[in-house]
């Protein structure tokens, strides 16, 4: 069904310009004076399948397509809110439509309008959900499949809403931890780049006319200067290639797993990604078994989940491990890449019958350690890039400063 974009009037003979579902222009007007607003504009008109722009007129302006990405945070939002409504014993199909005038990116109204009409057509909220699995991912897919399998579907969504949330959390942590040390490059790398090629160059012509005997240091920085100067158009280019050159190697598939094991033996980062993988690998294999997924296809979606192929391989051993038989601790016990923690708990979850509960302490338990250790980064991190930007402008100062000195010990 299109997806009406349309400017109006409503009763306070207030201006109203938002998004709305209707089968025609026609039936747009009628559908907005139920609402009390008096249609005074189409402006454009999307199709709710392919969200391409339609007859109706005009492009959609450009402030919805800028924010019209969706992100986990809509999601999750999304999420809690249909999960409140179908509590509320709200139809499947009104909540969905409820939803398509709730949310105000104009992506998402789009393919809920989809999903709502799939739904509407006889299709499951799984499979309608199926044709975006790239904005909703395998993971709540397959929750949703198994909520309705189950009979519990508003139970699951409020799962899969907390689980979302809890990841965006960690995610704004995480990206919060490093715009500081980001921003800090950025303005320290632009401060030596100016120091380099317009300071250093004024200040060292006077040392060549007086040929003062320059220490090393001073002799290194000019010589650095110089490069910058003389090579930047070489610099600059080589510097990209090899950014580029680097993150395609460890995108591609000989290079990733080498990188992957790499970071998890640096010293501090090392670490906080390894309890990243553990708790993102127990809280999401906890929440697909409370909801009903088959174990085999749990480990599947989690394997997915995780980012790092060193950890998503032994993942894919205890799946391959399980269907022969085995249990999952043995696997990642073997594998070295676990704590003993976590292997040991859920040996003890399958022993008991309760691997979902155990699961979810460990996620609790690294979750924790994954939030100490960002604090204490974030702690260490200023202090850290602070010093280090002091030391490269000491070393320009003091470069420069010693030649001066030495000029005037020669005076006297």
């Amino acid at each position: 069904m299109p997806v009406f974009e349309y400017r109006g009037l409503n009763a306070a003979g207030k201006n109203v310009t938002d998004l709305k579902e209707a089968e025609s222009a026609k039936a747009l007007r009628a559908v907005l004076r139920k609402d009390g607003i008096f249609l005074t504009e189409v402006v454009g008109q999307r199709d709710g399948k392919t969200g391409k722009a339609g007859s109706g007129g005009g492009e959609v302006n450009l402030r919805r397509l800028a924010g019209g990405s969706v992100n986990t945070d809509d999601i999750a939002v999304m999420t809690r809110q249909l999960a409140t409504l179908l509590k509320a014993g709200v139809s499947l199909v009104e909540a969905l439509t409820a939803m398509v005038d709730q949310v105000e990116k104009e992506k998402l109204k789009r393919i809920l309008s989809d999903v709502k009409q799939r739904v509407n057509e006889g299709s499951s909220l799984a499979d309608a959900l199926n044709n975006h699995v790239k904005v909703f991912g395998a993971l709540f897919v397959n929750m949703i499949r198994a909520g309705e399998s189950s009979g519990a579907l508003d139970a699951v969504l409020l799962r899969l809403a907390e689980f979302t949330e809890g990841q965006a959390r960690l995610r704004q942590k995480l990206v919060g931890t490093m715009i500081y040390p980001a921003i800090m490059m950025v303005i320290g790398g632009g401060v030596l780049i100016m120091l380099m090629t317009v300071v250093v160059p004024k200040v060292t012509k006077i040392f060549d006319d007086m040929k003062v005997n320059l220490p090393w240091t001073t002799k290194l920085l000019i010589a650095s200067s110089k490069f910058l100067q003389d090579y930047w158009f070489i610099v600059v280019p080589v510097f990209i290639v090899s950014a580029f050159g680097f993150f395609r190697w460890t995108g591609s598939e000989k290079g990733k797993p080498v990188w992957d094991r790499i970071v998890l033996k640096v010293p501090v980062f090392g670490p906080l990604v390894r309890q990243l993988s553990v708790s993102r690998f127990a809280r999401t294999l906890a929440t697909l078994l409370k909801s009903g997924v088959p174990l085999l296809n749990a480990l599947d979606i989690v394997k997915n989940v995780i980012t790092n192929s060193a950890m998503s391989s032994v993942i894919d051993k205890a799946r391959d491990a399980i269907r022969e038989g085995e249990s999952i601790a043995n696997p990642l016990k073997k594998s070295g890449e676990f704590p003993p923690l976590v292997y040991h708990m859920v040996g003890i979850g399958e022993r008991s019958g309760q691997l979902e509960d155990m699961l979810l302490n460990v996620a609790d338990n690294y979750e924790s350690s994954v939030n100490v250790r960002i604090g204490a980064l974030t702690a260490l991190l200023e202090p850290m890039m602070i010093v280090l930007m002091g030391a490269v402008i000491a070393f320009v100062a003091f470069s420069i400063l010693m030649p001066i000195l030495q000029m005037n010990s020669m005076v006297r």
